[in-house]
């Protein structure tokens, strides 16, 4: 606002000035006219109304005067103008530092949201190779769970066989002797530890479960970061390589 109004008085002292100068060439023009007049000129005449003196005429000192306010008020106008551009140069560096240290300021926050980042990627990535061997871990336990379960099953074939044709034994032979007893022992511990066997099963394969979901998340989080990464480092901080000096931000550079 300052400047604006500067430039609009700027502007009216100059057209003073201008009407001055003006005003001054055409008075030239018309003294060295009547200087060059002779008894001799045919162009001369008498114009008796033009001895009268005019009322509004200016005197030397008021003609001098006029002439000397005009330009003083233009000389204090080009002060002004001086002082205010030296004012406004001053705020446009004042403000070109304020946006370089910021600049610098949101540079090193994102210097350190980029090292947070990489920090994190990190921990997750080791933590999805950890998961990764619990899973190989896991997938072995509940082959080695499968494949005992599978080998209970000839030994119950056995003793429920034994117990089968055992059934068979005619009248007083048909005898809960000690080897009918061992059969129903045998049978009721492999189905107790098969059961055993399928209930860590179902533990194994629910964990399993989790593990795969552990690991999804993981890797979903881990893409999240590596994306986070790329933008920050690829896209934001190569445009703001490109950020102006503090000259240019001041104006002074095209």
């Amino acid at each position: 606002m300052q400047a604006v109004n500067q430039m609009r008085l700027n502007r009216a002292h100059q057209e003073v000035c201008e009407r001055d100068w003006s005003d001054k060439v055409q008075t030239y023009n018309v003294d060295e006219k009547c200087g060059r007049y002779s008894n001799q000129n045919t162009n001369i005449q008498f114009h008796p109304a033009s001895v009268k003196v005019e009322e509004s005429a200016s005197t030397p000192e008021t003609w001098a005067k006029f002439s000397h306010d005009n330009i003083s008020r233009a000389e204090g106008e080009k002060m002004a103008s001086t002082n205010l551009r030296a004012l406004i140069d001053n705020v446009l560096h004042d403000a070109s530092e304020d946006l370089r240290l910021q600049c610098a300021a949101v540079n090193e926050a994102f210097a350190k949201h980029f090292e947070e980042l990489s920090d994190a990627k990190h921990k997750l990535e080791h933590q999805l190779n950890k998961t990764l061997k619990e899973i190989g871990d896991q997938e072995a336990n509940i082959a080695a769970l499968k494949q005992a379960i599978k080998d209970k099953e000839a030994p119950m074939k056995v003793a429920q066989t034994r117990l089968y044709d055992r059934s068979f034994r005619p009248n007083v032979e048909l005898c809960r002797d000690d080897a009918q007893f061992r059969l129903i022992s045998e049978v009721e511990e492999l189905t107790e530890s098969i059961e055993s066997l399928k209930k860590k099963l179902l533990e194994s394969e629910q964990t399993l479960r989790n593990l795969e979901d552990t690991r999804m998340d993981l890797e979903k989080e881990i893409a999240v970061k590596t994306n986070s990464i790329f933008i920050d480092k690829q896209k934001c901080m190569a445009h703001r390589a490109h950020y102006p000096a503090v000259l240019k931000l001041a104006g002074y550079q095209q």
